[in-house]
């Protein structure tokens, strides 16, 4: 029987247990652990509450949670309740599935002024992440900036300027959508250092914008090259870039609310007094021969009262694990860390892909897994890891007391939403042990 432990039970958690058990059949057990109680990692608390279809990935998922040969061992804490060389004297395997769960830091003067936000924050406020749920984003200036050119800008936009009758069908926290519901934000300006060719944004993404109740997005059409050019683009990008060409032609509707696509735009500080943040100093750029951006020289001020930087996400270190600090990521050599520990996901590429892109990751782990283990070492595997728990007091979440949680997250959910999350660890503890 080989013993294999996955920290984190997010997509790449997921996937990697699932092809565990297609490797090995009957002959593996694996335990999935997780630092908070409920599973499903960036589905639940990553995917825009809008996103419902997206989030349906989890029934896949459960599935795999259900079979006899896995385990969530969630509220467990690795690092405090656990360690690596702990689990690894325990298991066969050891696999790092802890996604990029930082944001990467805005590195301009006024940075750390109230009202400027990394995504992962912005986010996890929205989406009832506990880590989150105090931010207390301020909403009622009269301006916004959003900086990245990546779908996480678009949905920070999207969930800024909708009514409260578009998050119908929305599993958005209640907390959340009550203060936008009162936000005075009229102008979100979506910074990028490029121009329109060079975004990282998905047609379906972008062409939600356009049926905005209250907002219009506006792009400037001097911001193009010739439209001959984007004949030149692969197929989703050349979409994407329809969808911008169509927002630059249509004239103002009069809606109250205008998300301004800002390109060849760079923030390089941000001002504000008593220590909170009031504009956005903005560096014009153009693109060099290799399609860098460079600054032209000209700057100008953008206000926004809050600011949420969207530039990308890392990994945090484990404390003994070989790390790169200048990828955000575990040092790895296709999956593989040191004997008998991999790392799978953002956790090994960084934060690239979709979700769909930890399957295969997950698969080719497990495909190492196979080569450096074999079926009987006669580690303790699970049955270790519960008393070594048990005698430091953890107080574990099985995935049956998930099911808990989950059921009564549907109970108390408003009209035409699917759940209403608890917000709290203590909140979603006391769920599990009804």
């Amino acid at each position: 029987m080989r013993h294999v432990a996955v920290i984190g039970s997010g997509p790449a958690g997921f996937y990697t247990a699932e092809a565990t058990l297609k490797a090995f059949g009957d002959g593996v057990c694996v335990d999935l652990i997780d630092r908070l109680p409920v599973p499903y990692g960036l589905i639940r608390f990553g995917v825009a509450p809008d996103h419902q279809s997206i989030k349906a990935v989890s029934r896949r998922y459960e599935q795999v949670a259900l079979t006899p040969h896995v385990r969530f061992v969630g509220n467990v804490t690795v690092g405090q309740d656990v360690s690596i060389p702990e689990l690894q004297s325990l298991y066969d395997a050891v696999v790092l599935a802890t996604g990029a769960p930082h944001d990467r830091p805005l590195d301009i003067p006024g940075s750390d002024l109230a009202g400027v936000v990394g995504s992962a924050a912005f986010v996890g406020w929205y989406n009832g992440h506990p880590d989150f749920v105090d931010l207390d984003p301020p909403l009622l200036g009269p301006g916004a900036v959003v900086v990245g050119n990546g779908n996480v800008a678009l949905d920070v936009a999207r969930i800024l300027s909708k009514t409260r009758a578009e998050f119908e069908g929305s599993d958005i926290t209640a907390h959340a959508l009550d203060a936008l519901q009162v936000s005075r934000i009229a102008r979100i300006t979506l910074l990028g250092r490029r121009g329109p060719h060079q975004i990282a944004m998905t047609p379906k993404e972008l062409g939600e914008l356009g049926h905005l109740e209250r907002a219009q997005p506006r792009v400037d059409l001097s911001d193009f090259p010739a439209a001959g050019d984007d004949a030149l683009l692969e197929p989703g990008m050349r979409k994407s870039v329809g969808h911008l060409r169509d927002f630059a032609a249509t004239p103002p509707t009069g809606k109250p609310v205008t998300i301004d696509f800002d390109f060849f735009a760079m923030p390089v500080a941000i001002e504000g007094r008593a220590g909170r943040a009031e504009r956005v100093i903005v560096a014009r750029t153009r693109l060099d021969a290799e399609l860098r951006s460079v600054p032209t020289g000209e700057t100008y001020a953008v206000p926004a009262s809050l600011v949420v930087s969207c530039i990308g996400y890392k990994t945090p270190p484990i404390e003994g694990v070989p790390y790169e600090h200048g990828r955000g990521r575990f040092a790895n050599s296709d999956g593989r860390i040191l004997p008998g520990l991999y790392c799978v996901g953002w956790a090994r590429r960084g934060p690239t892909g979709t979700i769909g892109t930890n399957r295969p990751d997950g698969y080719a782990v497990v495909e190492l897994i196979a080569t450096d283990t074999n079926d009987d070492s006669g580690k303790a595997g699970p049955d270790g890891l519960n008393a070594l728990l048990a005698a430091r007091g953890a107080d574990v979440v099985t995935f049956r007391d998930w099911q808990k949680i989950e059921a009564a997250e549907a109970a108390r959910a408003r009209d035409g939403s699917p759940r209403e999350k608890f917000v709290s660890i203590d909140e979603m503890i006391a769920a599990s042990r009804t």
